[in-house]
């Protein structure tokens, strides 16, 4: 019995072991922070006319990626972040604002929804969970991943734009995400960023639409020196 009861607090303890990294993992998950926006006119992609300049910076590189919750660039969607700077006196309003990918075959492609990212990151596999097998003569348990609508949201509240109005003199900067999984690499070259029907937030006045043209963002030296060992 007393060897019995030994194996069986083992096999508890292996299981507590298992499960406690997933529990303090989701426990854990706390807000995440990108990395602070610079000046719009700061970035080498960039357009700018009556005061107002906005910059695309394309995540096609780890370095410009947003640290997401789920790996959305390797589902096919290019993330973009989108730096407005306001520079003038007045309030901009980005409420109405249409915000365009368009391909080199002039493919345009809208920002995706949270419902465009779940359909593509779900999978059956993943919502059945993980099997992880006990020593005998315990059964395998199952843990189950978060739900991916959930950290979709959570990842659109952390990296989304925090407000669709940009004060005068301050800068307002969010994550993008559009579906380039048809597109042939690299899907950045020859392409644009259309940013259409941005208005004063005072007169509703439309204003000129923001045209930034996008290009693959150069390998850097010590990557490049890597691929050729």
């Amino acid at each position: 019995m007393a060897r019995h009861a030994q194996r069986v607090a083992q096999n508890l303890l292996a299981v507590a072991a298992l499960l406690l990294p997933a529990t303090l993992a989701r426990a854990g998950d706390k807000p995440r922070k990108p990395i602070p926006a610079s000046p719009a006119a700061d970035y080498p992609l960039h357009d700018t006319h009556d005061g107002i300049t906005i910059a695309a910076e394309p995540g096609d590189i780890k370095e410009t990626r947003p640290d997401t919750r789920l790996d959305y660039f390797h589902h096919g969607f290019m993330p973009i972040r989108v730096i407005v700077t306001n520079n003038t006196d007045q309030p901009l309003s980005l409420d109405d604002a249409r915000i365009l990918f368009v391909a080199a075959d002039n493919y345009t492609r809208n920002a995706a929804t949270d419902d465009d990212l779940a359909r593509r990151m779900f999978s059956k596999k993943y919502a059945e969970g993980s099997k992880i097998p006990l020593p005998a003569p315990l059964p395998s348990i199952t843990v189950h991943h978060p739900a991916i609508d959930k950290q979709i949201l959570a990842d659109d509240r952390d990296f989304g734009f925090p407000t669709t109005t940009v004060a005068p003199h301050t800068t307002v900067s969010g994550y993008l995400f559009y579906d380039t999984k048809e597109i042939d690499d690299p899907v950045l070259d020859k392409a644009t960023l259309e940013l259409r029907k941005v208005r004063w937030a005072s007169t509703n006045k439309e204003l000129m639409a923001f045209e930034i043209p996008l290009k693959p963002t150069p390998e850097k030296p010590e990557a490049a020196s890597q691929t050729t060992h």
